[in-house]
Protein backbone atom coordinates (compact mmCIF):
# COMPACT_ATOMS: atom_id res chain seq x y z
CA UNK A 1 0.00 0.00 0.00
CA UNK A 2 2.81 2.32 0.97
CA UNK A 3 4.87 1.60 -1.71
CA UNK A 4 1.27 2.22 -4.46
CA UNK A 5 1.09 5.67 -2.44
CA UNK A 6 4.33 6.75 -3.42
CA UNK A 7 5.02 5.19 -6.53
CA UNK A 8 1.73 7.83 -7.42
CA UNK A 9 3.48 11.23 -6.40
CA UNK A 10 7.19 9.61 -7.22
CA UNK A 11 7.26 9.40 -10.80
CA UNK A 12 11.16 8.57 -11.97
CA UNK A 13 12.16 9.83 -15.53
CA UNK A 14 14.39 7.83 -16.58
CA UNK A 15 15.59 3.80 -17.08
CA UNK A 16 18.11 4.18 -14.34
CA UNK A 17 15.83 5.54 -11.90
CA UNK A 18 13.16 3.21 -12.47
CA UNK A 19 13.57 1.29 -9.66
CA UNK A 20 13.44 3.48 -6.65
CA UNK A 21 12.05 2.03 -3.46
CA UNK A 22 10.32 3.82 -0.92
CA UNK A 23 12.76 1.62 1.92
CA UNK A 24 15.52 2.89 1.22
CA UNK A 25 15.35 6.68 0.84
CA UNK A 26 18.48 8.25 1.78
CA UNK A 27 17.80 10.22 5.33
CA UNK A 28 20.45 13.28 4.63
CA UNK A 29 21.71 14.68 0.81
CA UNK A 30 24.52 16.56 0.83
CA UNK A 31 25.31 18.31 -2.29
CA UNK A 32 28.23 20.16 -4.00
CA UNK A 33 26.47 22.23 -6.69
CA UNK A 34 29.74 22.76 -8.63
CA UNK A 35 29.67 23.85 -12.47
CA UNK A 36 27.29 27.28 -12.85
CA UNK A 37 30.26 29.23 -14.48
CA UNK A 38 31.27 26.43 -16.63
CA UNK A 39 27.12 26.27 -17.75
CA UNK A 40 27.04 29.64 -18.48
CA UNK A 41 30.24 30.09 -20.23
CA UNK A 42 29.34 27.49 -22.78
CA UNK A 43 26.39 29.44 -23.23
CA UNK A 44 28.74 32.38 -24.27
CA UNK A 45 26.79 34.69 -21.08
CA UNK A 46 28.54 35.68 -17.82
CA UNK A 47 29.08 33.81 -14.73
CA UNK A 48 26.80 35.48 -12.99
CA UNK A 49 24.02 34.25 -15.08
CA UNK A 50 25.22 30.71 -14.32
CA UNK A 51 24.55 31.43 -10.46
CA UNK A 52 21.40 32.94 -11.07
CA UNK A 53 20.00 29.85 -13.34
CA UNK A 54 20.91 27.63 -10.87
CA UNK A 55 18.75 28.63 -8.20
CA UNK A 56 15.77 27.10 -9.72
CA UNK A 57 17.53 23.89 -9.58
CA UNK A 58 18.06 24.76 -5.81
CA UNK A 59 14.28 24.57 -6.30
CA UNK A 60 13.84 21.83 -8.25
CA UNK A 61 15.81 20.04 -6.22
CA UNK A 62 14.74 20.51 -2.59
CA UNK A 63 10.83 19.88 -3.66
CA UNK A 64 12.50 16.47 -5.26
CA UNK A 65 14.09 15.70 -1.99
CA UNK A 66 10.64 16.40 -0.44
CA UNK A 67 8.12 14.23 -2.40
CA UNK A 68 10.97 11.45 -2.20
CA UNK A 69 10.94 11.93 2.02
CA UNK A 70 14.43 12.99 2.47
CA UNK A 71 15.03 14.79 5.71
CA UNK A 72 17.84 16.34 5.68
CA UNK A 73 18.95 18.38 2.46
CA UNK A 74 22.32 20.42 2.40
CA UNK A 75 23.60 22.52 -0.62
CA UNK A 76 26.69 23.93 -0.51
CA UNK A 77 26.26 27.45 -1.94
CA UNK A 78 29.52 29.27 -0.48
CA UNK A 79 32.97 28.01 0.81
CA UNK A 80 35.65 30.22 2.36
CA UNK A 81 37.91 29.66 -0.42
CA UNK A 82 35.27 31.27 -2.20
CA UNK A 83 36.23 34.80 -1.18
CA UNK A 84 39.19 34.69 -3.73
CA UNK A 85 37.18 34.65 -6.71
CA UNK A 86 36.18 38.23 -8.63
CA UNK A 87 34.43 41.00 -6.10
CA UNK A 88 31.76 41.59 -8.74
CA UNK A 89 30.90 37.49 -8.40
CA UNK A 90 31.05 37.22 -4.55
CA UNK A 91 28.99 40.44 -4.65
CA UNK A 92 25.91 38.93 -6.98
CA UNK A 93 26.71 35.12 -4.93
CA UNK A 94 26.14 37.09 -1.31
CA UNK A 95 22.78 38.69 -3.31
CA UNK A 96 21.30 35.54 -4.06
CA UNK A 97 20.22 34.06 -1.01
CA UNK A 98 17.88 37.35 -0.32
CA UNK A 99 16.39 36.86 -4.10
CA UNK A 100 15.75 33.00 -3.90
CA UNK A 101 14.07 33.52 -0.36
CA UNK A 102 11.95 36.20 -1.47
CA UNK A 103 10.70 34.28 -4.29
CA UNK A 104 10.63 30.95 -2.99
CA UNK A 105 10.16 31.35 0.71
CA UNK A 106 6.10 31.35 1.16
CA UNK A 107 6.28 27.66 -0.96
CA UNK A 108 8.82 26.47 0.91
CA UNK A 109 6.59 27.39 4.00
CA UNK A 110 3.43 25.71 2.73
CA UNK A 111 5.19 22.70 2.13
CA UNK A 112 6.53 22.76 5.26
CA UNK A 113 10.44 22.95 4.98
CA UNK A 114 12.61 24.01 7.59
CA UNK A 115 15.04 26.45 6.64
CA UNK A 116 18.91 26.22 8.25
CA UNK A 117 22.33 27.71 7.51
CA UNK A 118 25.61 26.33 8.94
CA UNK A 119 28.84 28.78 8.43
CA UNK A 120 30.42 31.92 9.68
CA UNK A 121 28.26 34.73 9.67
CA UNK A 122 30.32 37.13 10.56
CA UNK A 123 31.59 38.02 7.29
CA UNK A 124 28.52 37.79 5.15
CA UNK A 125 27.15 41.22 4.76
CA UNK A 126 24.00 41.75 6.34
CA UNK A 127 21.06 41.95 3.96
CA UNK A 128 21.95 37.98 3.73
CA UNK A 129 21.54 37.41 7.05
CA UNK A 130 18.53 39.20 7.36
CA UNK A 131 17.44 37.18 4.63
CA UNK A 132 18.10 34.05 6.05
CA UNK A 133 17.71 34.22 9.38
CA UNK A 134 13.99 35.52 8.65
CA UNK A 135 13.89 32.37 6.57
CA UNK A 136 15.64 30.49 9.39
CA UNK A 137 12.69 32.18 11.98
CA UNK A 138 9.80 32.08 9.89
CA UNK A 139 10.56 28.38 9.11
CA UNK A 140 11.84 26.70 12.88
CA UNK A 141 8.28 25.62 13.15
CA UNK A 142 8.35 23.53 10.26
CA UNK A 143 8.12 19.93 10.75
CA UNK A 144 9.39 18.32 6.98
CA UNK A 145 12.67 18.60 4.89
CA UNK A 146 15.20 20.67 6.86
CA UNK A 147 16.89 22.78 4.16
CA UNK A 148 20.25 23.48 5.31
CA UNK A 149 22.85 25.79 3.27
CA UNK A 150 26.76 25.64 3.67
CA UNK A 151 27.60 29.18 3.51
CA UNK A 152 30.78 30.62 4.11
CA UNK A 153 31.57 27.54 5.24
CA UNK A 154 34.90 25.51 5.10
CA UNK A 155 35.39 22.12 6.85
CA UNK A 156 39.04 22.90 7.93
CA UNK A 157 38.03 25.70 9.38
CA UNK A 158 35.12 24.18 10.91
CA UNK A 159 37.00 21.18 12.60
CA UNK A 160 39.53 23.48 13.69
CA UNK A 161 37.19 25.67 15.93
CA UNK A 162 35.96 22.52 17.44
CA UNK A 163 38.84 21.30 18.75
CA UNK A 164 39.93 24.48 20.50
CA UNK A 165 36.17 24.54 22.02
CA UNK A 166 36.99 20.66 22.96
CA UNK A 167 40.54 21.99 24.60
CA UNK A 168 39.06 24.97 26.31
CA UNK A 169 36.35 22.61 27.89
CA UNK A 170 39.52 20.59 28.90
CA UNK A 171 41.29 23.48 29.95
CA UNK A 172 38.33 24.63 32.85
CA UNK A 173 38.01 20.84 33.81
CA UNK A 174 34.58 20.63 32.33
CA UNK A 175 36.33 17.76 30.24
CA UNK A 176 38.21 15.63 30.50
CA UNK A 177 40.76 13.36 27.98
CA UNK A 178 39.53 10.24 28.19
CA UNK A 179 36.06 11.45 27.87
CA UNK A 180 36.57 12.45 24.00
CA UNK A 181 35.17 10.58 21.56
CA UNK A 182 33.59 10.56 17.95
CA UNK A 183 30.68 12.01 19.57
CA UNK A 184 32.52 14.77 21.51
CA UNK A 185 33.81 16.05 17.75
CA UNK A 186 30.67 15.83 16.23
CA UNK A 187 28.65 18.50 18.91
CA UNK A 188 31.01 20.62 18.39
CA UNK A 189 30.51 20.76 14.58
CA UNK A 190 27.98 23.06 12.65
CA UNK A 191 25.71 20.02 12.17
CA UNK A 192 25.21 19.32 15.69
CA UNK A 193 21.82 16.87 15.89
CA UNK A 194 21.95 16.33 12.56
CA UNK A 195 22.62 13.03 11.11
CA UNK A 196 25.89 12.53 8.75
CA UNK A 197 25.05 12.60 5.10
CA UNK A 198 24.03 9.21 3.48
CA UNK A 199 24.95 10.26 0.23
CA UNK A 200 27.15 13.12 -1.41
CA UNK A 201 26.22 14.49 -4.91
CA UNK A 202 28.94 16.91 -7.03
CA UNK A 203 27.68 18.06 -10.62
CA UNK A 204 30.22 19.37 -13.02
CA UNK A 205 32.33 16.32 -13.35
CA UNK A 206 35.11 17.35 -10.64
CA UNK A 207 36.08 14.47 -8.00
CA UNK A 208 37.24 16.39 -5.21
CA UNK A 209 35.45 17.21 -1.94
CA UNK A 210 36.60 20.96 -2.36
CA UNK A 211 36.88 20.94 1.61
CA UNK A 212 33.04 20.06 2.33
CA UNK A 213 32.20 18.01 6.04
CA UNK A 214 34.95 16.29 5.69
CA UNK A 215 34.36 14.48 8.96
CA UNK A 216 30.63 13.86 8.41
CA UNK A 217 31.63 12.38 5.11
CA UNK A 218 33.60 9.79 6.21
CA UNK A 219 30.89 6.82 5.47
CA UNK A 220 28.94 8.61 2.80
CA UNK A 221 27.99 7.25 -0.57
CA UNK A 222 28.94 9.33 -3.29
CA UNK A 223 27.41 10.11 -6.76
CA UNK A 224 29.36 12.08 -9.28
CA UNK A 225 28.29 13.40 -12.65
CA UNK A 226 29.33 15.69 -15.50
CA UNK A 227 26.13 17.43 -15.61
CA UNK A 228 26.10 21.48 -14.90
CA UNK A 229 24.02 22.65 -11.57
CA UNK A 230 21.90 24.47 -13.59
CA UNK A 231 21.15 21.73 -15.76
CA UNK A 232 21.04 18.99 -13.04
CA UNK A 233 16.97 17.80 -12.70
CA UNK A 234 15.00 16.00 -10.69
CA UNK A 235 15.27 13.11 -13.04
CA UNK A 236 19.34 13.01 -12.38
CA UNK A 237 18.34 13.55 -8.67
CA UNK A 238 16.45 10.08 -8.77
CA UNK A 239 19.19 9.06 -10.87
CA UNK A 240 21.52 9.00 -7.92
CA UNK A 241 19.40 7.92 -5.33
CA UNK A 242 18.38 4.70 -7.80
CA UNK A 243 22.41 3.94 -7.25
CA UNK A 244 22.83 4.96 -3.62
CA UNK A 245 19.39 2.42 -3.24
CA UNK A 246 22.01 -0.25 -5.22
CA UNK A 247 24.81 -0.02 -3.11
CA UNK A 248 25.41 -2.06 0.45
CA UNK A 249 26.76 0.11 2.73
CA UNK A 250 28.61 -1.99 5.18
CA UNK A 251 30.78 0.67 7.27
CA UNK A 252 34.06 -1.24 7.42
CA UNK A 253 32.20 -4.67 8.07
CA UNK A 254 31.26 -7.05 5.97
Amino acid sequence: MIDRLWSKFVKPSSDKASTLTVENVPQHVAIIMDGNGRWAKSRGLPRIAGHHTGMKAVKQITMAADRLGVKYLTLYAFSTENWKRPKAEVDFLMKLPQEFLAIELEELIANNVQVRMMGYREALPDYTIDALEEAIKRTATNTGLILNFALNYGSRKEMTDAVKLIAEAVQDGKLSPEQIDESTMSDHLFTSGIPDPDLLIRTSGELRLSNFMLWQLAYSEMWFTDVYWPDFSESHFHEAIAEYQRRARRYGGL
